[in-house]
């Protein structure tokens, strides 16, 4: 995993400080409280703070002024029942904050969910390190033939050899002529004291969208489960789907009752249109129904299927 020295040490002294509050905490959450999850070849994903709990959503959905009374199981049923009919407003008095370290490529997919607060690492500022994203063997794959934005069959043998030879010759090229531009050896140091280098802000453009960068991402529950939704789901791309499934074990640990709910009523859920639950309605009573008599298109006739399980 991608930590220099220097986070680690930073890394040690925070998980190694302990304070007293009258804020609620939760006990699982801060087991992992700043400690770095693995994600990819370098990246990372870790909660550096969080605010709110279960309880949180619980007394803002009944607007008390305490921790309530209420059994656990009545907890739960509350919590089920704003997420089953999608009452956002009390999920959304609970945050989190991740710093996370990922490919410019997979940030570029991320920054696409408008309702965080974002602050990245700056090359125009900083030196980028020389750390790049190459895929593991079985995820480097052809172009797929029936989704524009997909894969298809993976690279075996000279093929597979080839590309990745591509990818790790171009990028360690790109670092290279960045750190001439930037006048700096390995470790940082001039190598011609008599100019200075180009601008950092300008050498950057050279580097490839599989370098890494890093940034502090803060959103509230409600879009973090709306983020996970899209991200964690198998149809999203790999790499970007590797850092939801990590956030998504930090969901279980944060808040555990709204996370089963999030599995229950979205993620392991389906949306069904309003003529696609004519086609149930007339298979429940017995009707003999094809895609030709059902009004739906081939693509939506297919998902249809696959959600009830029948062949297509």
């Amino acid at each position: 995993m991608g930590l220099t020295d220097e986070q680690r040490g930073e890394i040690a002294a925070e998980r190694g400080e302990s304070r007293s509050t009258r804020r609620v905490t939760v006990p699982a959450l801060e087991e992992i409280l700043y400690e770095a999850l693995p994600v990819l070849d370098h990246g990372f994903v870790r909660v550096v703070d969080y605010m709110g709990d279960d309880g949180a959503v619980v007394q803002a959905a009944r607007v008390s002024y305490g921790r309530g009374t209420r059994r656990v199981s009545e907890d739960r049923g509350l919590i089920n029942y704003l997420m089953r009919h999608r009452h956002t407003t009390p999920f959304e008095m609970c945050e989190i904050k991740y710093h996370v370290k990922l490919p410019i490529f997979v940030a570029r997919q991320w920054i696409r969910h408008r309702t965080a607060n974002v602050n990245e690492y700056s090359a125009r500022y900083s030196i980028l390190d020389n750390e790049f994203y190459i895929p593991a063997p079985e995820h480097l794959a052809a172009q797929a033939s029936t989704n524009r934005q997909g894969r298809g069959a993976v690279l075996e043998g000279e093929a597979a050899r080839h590309v990745l030879g591509l990818l790790r010759d171009d990028a360690e090229r790109a670092y290279a002529d960045y750190s001439e531009m930037l006048n700096v050896d390995e470790a940082g140091a001039p190598r011609d004291p008599s100019w200075p280098g180009l601008a950092r802000e300008l050498a950057r453009m050279n580097l490839s969208l599989n370098f890494y960068t890093q940034w502090y991402w803060k959103t509230n529950l409600h879009n973090l489960m709306h983020f996970l939704s899209l991200r964690a789901d198998a149809h999203a791309q790999y790499e970007i789907r590797a850092y939801a499934e990590a956030m998504l074990g930090t969901l279980e640990r944060w808040v555990p009752m709204t996370h089963a709910a999030f599995l229950e009523y979205r993620m392991n859920a389906a949306t069904i249109s309003a003529a696609g639950l004519r086609v149930i309605r007339r298979l429940l009573a017995g009707e003999a129904v094809d895609r030709q008599s059902s009004g739906l298109s081939p693509r939506e006739w297919r998902e249809l299927m696959a959600v009830i399980g029948r062949d297509a």
